[in-house]
Formats: C-alpha cells, structure tokens, sequence
C-alpha cells in the first residue's frame, strides 16, 4: 500500500511540469520485449507474454488519453515475424482475433472515441483476423476524435514499394504525369496515407533501431529509447519519453 502511495506522488511528480501545447499529436511505438520478458518468467509460455504486452497497449491508450496525444501508431507484428516459431505466431493471431473482436463492444473505445485502423499487407494474415479486424474498424469508423493505428503485416520498406507501385499505375493509366510526384505524393500513397507523421516514436527493451518500422515518416520523428521491456511499460516510463521529448530543441533535419 505505502509502496503504491509513494509511486502514485513519483508519479504525479515527474508529470507536474508537462505542457499541455508541447504535447506530441502522433506518438508511434515499437513494443519490444515480449518474448524476453517470457524467458525472464521461467516457465511463461511466450504467447502469454505477447498476452501481457496487449494489456500494456491498453494502459497507453488510456495514458494517451489523458495527456490528450490524438494518434497512437504501435508496431504489433512485422511481415519478418511469420518467420518465427509456428505456436508463436498462431497464439498471436489468435489474441489478434480475441483482442478485435473485444473492440466492437470496448466501452472506453466507444466512449473515447477512438477509431481503430491497421495498417500492413493484412492479405497476408488468417481469414479470421482479417474478419475481426474489418468488425473492429467498422464499428469505429465514423469517430474522428482519435485514432488507434496496428502495423499488422507491417514492413517499412514494403510500405515505399507498395507507394510507388500505386503511383505508378497512377501514371500508366494517365492519372497523373511524372511531374506531378513529389514528397507530398508518396506521403498519400503510403498505409498511413492522410496522417500526420509522429511527432515521437518510442522504443522499450533498450534496442536502439527502428527495425522498418515507419520508415519514410521518421524523417523528422524524435526517437527515445527505454530499457523497460513492453509488459512492464509503467506510466511513469511514458512520462519520462514524453519529458524528454518537450526538453527537446526540434530542428527539423536542421
């Protein structure tokens, strides 16, 4: 009890300076850890630390909400990651399925106002994810306060290609002429298209790469690494990466 009083003033301390108009409008995060920390359990079954990690989501978003951050882009599972064991990856399609599914009825959603949307090659993924997935950004699909992206089928590479592509055909079919490509162009052909880039992208576990992740909207992104594996992430540990973000001079590539 004394252990969680004195947390909650830690707490409460280190967030008492945060300026409501520094605050980050797109926060993107790569949420690394969950095998580790599964290992780091003994006997925990990997799946249930992926488990865990979606518990970890939701407190962000509740945390997002409160600090009025309107879009929480997270990276949930890469095009590289069905390479991985298959009890693995069928676990976490599964939680993809529960977790969509739980959505369509979520009350803090629908009361927030968050519009869910996933982003990927989602052709690559199981039916019934696909399914789930269509359920849960159908039954937010008309809020516009706030916006939950899922990098699913995710790569940042394959994401410019699948732009070009796009623009290209655009070009053929006589749409559009070679001059009419520029930044601006790209940015509204890629899964993202319409957004603004992130303001901040956070990486937990302590690894300092953006592993394809957001590729072309980094560019002027601040990044900020943490060793706090994913399921362990506390709202202190999102205060501090959102501290360290309005400490920053933005220069925009300057």
């Amino acid at each position: 009890m004394a252990e969680n009083i004195l947390y909650k003033i830690y707490e409460w301390y280190i967030s008492r300076d945060l300026v409501p108009e520094k605050m980050p409008k797109h926060v993107a995060i790569i949420m690394d850890g969950n095998r580790r920390y599964s290992k780091l359990q003994g006997n925990m079954d990997v799946v249930k630390g992926h488990e865990i990690g979606v518990d970890t989501l939701e407190k962000v978003l509740d945390w997002s909400i409160d600090f009025g951050i309107e879009i929480i882009t997270a990276y949930a599972f890469s095009t590289e990651n069905f390479n991985r064991p298959q009890h693995e990856v069928e676990g976490l399609m599964n939680l993809f399925v529960i977790n969509f599914k739980k959505i369509v009825t979520n009350e803090k959603v629908h009361k927030h106002e968050v519009k869910i949307k996933v982003v990927g090659r989602t052709e690559l993924l199981p039916d019934n994810v696909k399914e789930a997935i269509k359920e849960a950004e159908e039954a937010t699909a008309h809020y516009n306060k706030r916006l939950l992206n899922l990098a699913i089928g995710y790569d940042g590479r394959l994401e410019i290609i699948d732009s070009f592509k796009k623009i290209i055909k655009d070009v053929q079919d006589g749409k559009i002429s070679i001059d009419d490509v520029d930044e601006d162009l790209v940015s509204q052909n890629l899964y993202t298209g319409g957004l603004a880039d992130p303001n901040l992208i956070i990486r937990t576990s302590g690894e300092e790469r953006l592993s394809g992740f957001l590729l072309w909207q980094s560019s002027y992104s601040e990044l900020y690494f943490c060793e706090t594996l994913w399921p362990e992430l506390r709202k202190v540990d999102f205060i501090r990466a959102i501290r360290s973000y309005q400490a920053r001079d933005r220069r925009f590539g300057a």
